[in-house]
């Protein structure tokens, strides 16, 4: 009695516990169900360490606000050559009040036009860069990420001396502006001022030597970042004829960038080129020169480098986990359920019947076969 009292208290215990216990089947080792964990567990390390480097990347994220910062002025970065000698040509700007901005911070500098060998090269592949960011546009992401690790956008120097005479000059320097519409512009003469806005002592110069051929090495607005290019660096006309105007149409857009290397107070810009032949008899009047006409867009644009958190990571991480093993219940179970129905209706596997086979009363088995009255 005490022993039967003992066995059920036993029973009682184990109906009683939280974690009940899974039939022996379960946890029966299987061909199939060894391959199948192996096959999970390396799916789940190899979308585990992917995952890393996804947590380890960065992204951009851009948003957008107006622009209330009217009083600050817009530094305008130029690097231009031009295909005439310094004493023929002059560059200032003037705003969309008509008012002319110094130009002091310009230097003209003599050179040769053509460029080096060396020099060639690497302008070659600054445009090819330029026409990969032209059809890749998430090619700026990684600039904007990478900006301290950039080669030097400017131009290299001659790795040679010239022996032809210095037939160019380089524009080259800063000028601070306000932040209205305005128009840069070099053409023939220097710049004068007068009270009804200004003019360039153009008279002295010989339309013969007009020759607006120009190479932009570099263009850009605000504070100067390294590493960043800029629509219109590394763009060179060549003019076919004397009386040539280029034009330019540049929209500018004030862009704060925060990455983890730096932050800075940039601009971003599009632009939009045409160039036509001055021929007053023809109807096409103007001036001939290089015209860069700019406005500033109202909107302002934050771009601010992001990271994944760690939590974020953390819950990827387990759904990873927890998912494959999901999966791969379910499909193990699902091709074992096939399996058995296939051998059940085709009589295979464990499903074949045995067969069996009488000779001299016994079977083909060790057990005999009995008779009717309990004899061997």
């Amino acid at each position: 009695m005490r022993r039967l009292n003992k066995k059920k208290a036993l029973n009682f215990v184990k109906e009683l516990d939280a974690f009940p216990k899974v039939p022996e089947s379960y946890v029966e080792t299987t061909t199939s169900g060894g391959t199948v964990s192996v096959l999970a567990f390396t799916a789940m390390a190899l979308l585990a360490f992917f995952e890393f480097f996804v947590y380890r990347d960065t992204w951009m994220k851009y948003e957008y606000e107006v622009d209330k910062d009217f009083t600050s002025k817009l530094r305008i970065n130029i690097d231009i050559t031009v295909a005439m000698r310094c004493q023929f040509v002059g560059a200032d700007v003037l705003d969309l009040a008509e008012t002319m901005v110094a130009s002091d911070g310009l230097q003209y500098e003599p050179v040769v036009f053509d460029l080096s060998p060396q020099q060639r090269i690497w302008h070659r592949t600054l445009l090819l860069i330029q026409n990969h960011l032209r059809e890749e546009h998430s090619l700026q992401d990684v600039l904007f990420k990478n900006v301290m690790k950039g080669a030097p956008t400017a131009l290299p120097p001659r790795e040679d001396d010239p022996t032809q005479p210095l037939n160019a000059c380089r524009i080259h320097g800063h000028l601070y502006v306000n932040k209205v519409a305005g128009n840069f512009h070099i053409t023939v003469g220097k710049a004068i001022p007068h009270p009804r806005g200004h003019a360039h002592l153009a008279a002295l110069v010989s339309h013969e030597t007009y020759n607006f051929s120009h190479r932009i090495d570099h263009l850009s607005f605000g504070e100067e970042i390294p590493g960043i290019l800029n629509p219109l660096d590394g763009t060179e006309k060549v003019s076919a004829d004397h009386n040539q105007m280029f034009q330019y149409f540049i929209t500018i857009v004030p862009t704060k960038l925060q990455t983890y290397k730096l932050s800075a107070d940039t601009h971003q810009y599009s632009v939009t080129e045409r160039e036509r032949v001055i021929n007053h008899a023809a109807g096409s009047h103007g001036v001939s020169g290089i015209f860069m006409k700019y406005d500033i867009s109202s909107l302002m644009v934050k771009v601010t480098e992001q990271h994944m958190p760690l939590w974020q990571f953390l819950v990827r991480l387990c759904g990873i986990i927890g998912g494959i093993f999901s999966t791969t219940g379910m499909l193990h179970g699902l091709v074992g359920f096939c399996v058995d129905v296939v051998c059940c209706r085709f009589k295979l596997g464990v499903y074949k019947p045995k067969t069996m086979s009488v000779f001299d009363g016994q079977v083909n088995s060790l057990t005999p076969l009995l008779s009717e009255n309990g004899e061997h």
